[in-house]
């Protein structure tokens, strides 16, 4: 079925495309037994896939990437559709239109996305609204992705996230710190070594304070050297956070086989050129940290095969978005097959 009209959703502008999609499925989910035939569909339920990662109990291994579902809107319509976690976001403190459109491009030859959306969302407040007042979730875990606003200068943007983390605490199951994506001015400077351990190290002594603490990601970019990544593992070992998703979109354009004009749009790659540099990531952290911490491997996953990649590598769970897009629903059920086998 999505054979047939993906076709159609790729003659519309991304962002259009993508506003449609899930409007149909929220619509579509309002049906009667529409959730029921979504989830016979889609759903694959087996003890053998059911995880326990920083302490939480995850379904199935496979996650929707922050970026989807930005304003925590879709969560029951996705959750229909196989996930066993959900990341919303990446909110910010205060709603913010994002960068001007247009702002997402597909590579069809790369089966690859570029997009420059710039933290758009509706704000952390009404992000939790949404949240609280979810009806069923389905023992669906559900992540936090939180991040600065664009105006908030760096030597403050702690504070952004820690309104965001106070905003979102009741209302998920985990939280991830975003300073890798590179649409945001000076974002990825907080990836720096001393700024991301005062970032890290304040969220986690609030964290500490709470009755229930919550695990704390750090999501990083593909782009960083072997001395950054060190840094990454000695900076996860330091703040005591619960592991790291690997990785965010690249800057980088080597081996791109689209129109090279359409390479050269500004903004982070995502998709199948970043599936081998995302799986070197993975595993140099698992390696370099003798698997010292979780890591959720993100970044061109496209098949179930991609997935297995990423597992061996050494993550513990994975995320899906530009593949989702490409490859359809049915990505999800394919993978947790694949696993199975």
């Amino acid at each position: 079925m999505y054979k047939l009209v993906k076709p159609l959703f790729f003659t519309m502008d991304p962002e259009t495309a993508h506003h449609q999609v899930t409007g149909g499925l929220r619509k579509f989910s309002k049906l009667w037994g529409a959730k029921s035939l979504l989830k016979s569909i889609y759903t694959i339920e087996d003890k053998r896939l059911e995880r326990e990662v920083f302490g939480l109990k995850f379904k199935n291994p496979v996650g929707l990437a922050a970026g989807f579902d930005k304003n925590a809107e879709y969560i029951e319509d996705m959750a229909g559709l196989g996930f066993g976690f959900i990341e919303i976001g990446t909110v910010t403190p205060r709603p913010q239109p994002g960068n001007e459109k247009p702002r997402m491009f597909r590579l069809l030859p790369d089966h690859a996305l570029i997009n420059r959306m710039g933290f758009n969302n509706q704000g952390a407040d009404v992000a939790a609204a949404r949240l609280k007042a979810l009806k069923d979730r389905k023992n669906l875990i559900i992540g936090g992705n939180i991040g600065k606003n664009k105006l908030t200068p760096n030597e403050d943007a702690v504070n952004d996230y820690v309104y965001c983390f106070h905003a979102l605490f009741d209302y998920v199951d985990y939280f991830v710190v975003n300073v890798s994506s590179p649409n945001t001015p000076g974002l990825r400077d907080l990836q720096d070594k001393e700024p991301l351990k005062h970032l890290l190290n304040t969220l986690q002594q609030l964290n500490v304070e709470k009755k229930n603490s919550k695990p704390i990601l750090l999501k990083i970019a593909p782009d960083l050297s072997e001395s950054q990544l060190d840094d990454i593992v000695e900076i996860v070992a330091e703040t005591q956070i619960a592991g790291v998703i690997a990785t965010n979109t690249t800057i980088s354009r080597e081996g791109l086989l689209c129109d090279p004009t359409l390479a050269q749009e500004m903004g982070g790659v995502s998709g199948k050129p970043l599936t081998k540099r995302s799986t070197e990531v993975v595993r140099y952290l698992f390696e370099k940290s003798n698997g010292a911490f979780p890591i959720i491997g993100v970044g061109g996953i496209h098949s179930a095969e991609d997935a297995l990649e990423k597992l061996e590598a050494g993550a513990s769970l994975v995320q899906v978005y530009t593949g989702f897009i490409y490859e359809g629903p049915a990505l999800v059920s394919r993978i947790c097959k694949g696993l199975l086998r």
